[in-house]
């Protein structure tokens, strides 16, 4: 089967999807959608793999740790923890031989998200994300495996710059390339990136704010990917809104709006980017 749309990266693997999650996925089916669900770290990658392996095609697990939680403390309702409860942040070492066995499984295809996050940004646990990123980055060498990037400024301080830091760790350490999921940097960043052989992905975000309509027009559309990162950031109608897989769609109508082409066409090209890079 070809789908018409993809989720290249999505969250149904969390505990906001614990009550309906086959529903979730029928309606991405039911809509002609694929998805890929990605690991943030331990709990929630092999509960990627789990899910993947309970369809025969259609679903797919990313898995890896992200570099917010190589730091303690950082809370989120919405994540899956250990036990099925809340996630909190223990602080995880990314530990190479755990993972390793987790790239063993043909359900995967990715590995991240990793990168850096100057967000929440804490200095002490910027050297912690550098390391957990280019062990990473090694293990995407060893597997040939794509990585999906996870790379978000800090809007405060102007003065560093993670997709800059980021790229010059994948210069250095990289044999491989992948997508730079929920791209958020300027025009310069993307053209960096783009110029280096990783695609950009976008989300619900381009369809409530044009920030993004210069880069996307810019943007060649075999490099361009679509996503949800559901449960977050639900795109136009559904703002406000849990955000899901079958949601992605409304990303595709707004990408081939700006680019002006239709539905169709971006929409085989996306699904034809995404089979280029994750092999599916």
């Amino acid at each position: 089967m070809t789908p018409k749309y993809i989720d290249i990266h999505t969250h149904v693997n969390f505990k906001a999807f614990d009550e309906d999650r086959d529903a979730v996925i029928k309606r991405a089916f039911d809509n002609n959608t694929w998805l890929i669900n990605v690991g943030t770290q331990v709990d929630t990658s092999k509960k990627a793999i789990e899910i993947a392996h309970k369809y025969k095609e259609g679903v797919y697990a990313v898995i890896g740790l992200h570099p917010i939680h190589t730091g303690a403390s950082f809370h989120d309702e919405k994540e899956l923890g250990e036990g099925g409860k809340e996630f909190t942040s223990r602080g995880e070492l990314f530990d190479k031989n755990i993972y390793r066995e987790l790239l063993k499984d043909a359900k995967v295809v990715a590995i991240g998200e990793c990168g850096l996050d100057y967000y929440h940004m804490d200095e002490k646990t910027i050297e912690k994300q550098k390391q957990a990123f280019i062990e990473q980055i090694e293990l995407a060498n060893e597997f040939n495996k794509p990585l999906m990037l996870h790379i978000r400024n800090n809007p405060k301080n102007k003065n560093i710059n993670a997709y800059t830091d980021s790229l010059n760790i994948l210069k250095e350490y990289s044999k491989i390339k992948g997508d730079v999921h929920f791209f958020a940097g300027n025009i310069e960043d993307a053209k960096a990136y783009l110029d280096f052989g990783f695609t950009l992905s976008f989300t619900g975000v381009i369809t409530f704010t044009n920030d993004y309509d210069e880069i996307i027009k810019n943007t060649p559309l075999y490099m361009i990917m679509s996503e949800t990162d559901s449960p977050y950031v639900a795109p136009v109608p559904y703002r406000g809104k849990r955000n899901e897989p079958s949601y992605v769609n409304e990303v595709v109508k707004k990408i081939a709006l700006i680019k002006n082409l239709s539905e169709e066409k971006v929409a085989e090209a996306i699904i034809t980017n995404a089979r280029r890079v994750f092999g599916i």
